[in-house]
């Protein structure tokens, strides 16, 4: 961390100065290992048609915060990233063995979460708002271990992508024929899902659950705008993902508002300046 923080020292904010403020140097480094993770994500959610996917996936990860606070545990988001992985498998299982659509399954499975998380953080009459800054999220409260377990796990979803991407693709356009051509379809999609649930996750808390589904959305509906092929679309939706993040840090910080919110409100925008520049036709 020494190195990050001589490398910010160097930025031209109060906040940046050495020996100060070592929650907004935690939480700016934490924007750049998340925002590209959802940068890269949301071009795979979006082109599988699985928008609604993460939202899912965030009620299901709040289930599972309320069993680990239920069974005592010192860090129920472990809890969580088991239970989201879980819901991700049986998700995906359950997709493939119906004739339901996604968009169905989803329905299903995400009102079930939320209602079994709301039952369990409640029972016995305890009380919903420990719970309420989950809906919101404090992106200033991330700790280093955790910006260092994303940064992990972006390395290896840039490997699965890197590896995996045509078949990605394939199996997103047409099951069929990927499945043809030997893809193994199923488990393509399962780690994708897994993927995105063990981000969603981990980045929850300081994110918040409310906004966090348009971070999947929005930097890939964006990019769709404007991009002629694959690369600029995958290249645009990260550097969209990344700019936001790194806006909305700064003027939740000097203006005080959730960081969650004001990313995603600079997503918003981009998404209207893309749709305007877009080729009509």
């Amino acid at each position: 961390m020494e190195l990050w923080y001589s490398l910010v020292s160097l930025l031209p904010f109060e906040w940046a100065q050495p020996g100060t403020m070592y929650f907004m140097k935690h939480a700016l480094l934490a924007v750049l290992v998340i925002s590209p993770l959802f940068g890269i994500l949301s071009t795979m959610v979006v082109h599988s048609r699985m928008s609604f996917f993460s939202d899912a996936l965030g009620h299901s990860a709040f289930t599972g915060m309320a069993i680990g606070a239920l069974c005592g545990f010192n860090e129920p988001s472990w809890a969580a990233v088991i239970f989201a992985i879980l819901f991700a498998l049986l998700f995906n299982l359950v997709r493939r063995r119906s004739a339901l659509a996604s968009d169905t399954v989803i329905g299903v499975f995400s009102s079930t979460a939320v209602a079994l998380g709301i039952f369990l953080s409640t029972l016995g009459g305890r009380s919903f708002t420990k719970f309420n800054n989950l809906l919101i999220g404090d992106i200033l409260s991330v700790e280093p271990a955790k910006i260092g377990l994303l940064a992990l796990i972006l390395v290896l979803v840039v490997l699965l992508w890197a590896g995996s991407f045509n078949q990605l693709m394939l199996s997103a356009v047409h099951p069929a024929l990927a499945d043809s051509r030997g893809i193994r379809v199923f488990w393509q999609e399962t780690v994708f899902s897994m993927a995105i649930a063990v981000v969603v996750t981990l980045s929850m808390t300081w994110v918040g659950l409310l906004v966090i589904n348009s971070l999947l959305v929005l930097p890939a509906a964006s990019a769709r705008n404007v991009a002629r092929n694959m690369a600029q679309y995958h290249l645009i939706s990260l550097l969209g993902a990344v700019a936001a993040g790194v806006a909305g840090l700064m003027t939740s910080y000097y203006i005080g508002a959730s960081a969650g919110a004001a990313i995603t409100l600079y997503l918003a925008v981009w998404f209207l300046i893309t749709f305007l520049l877009r080729k009509k036709g």
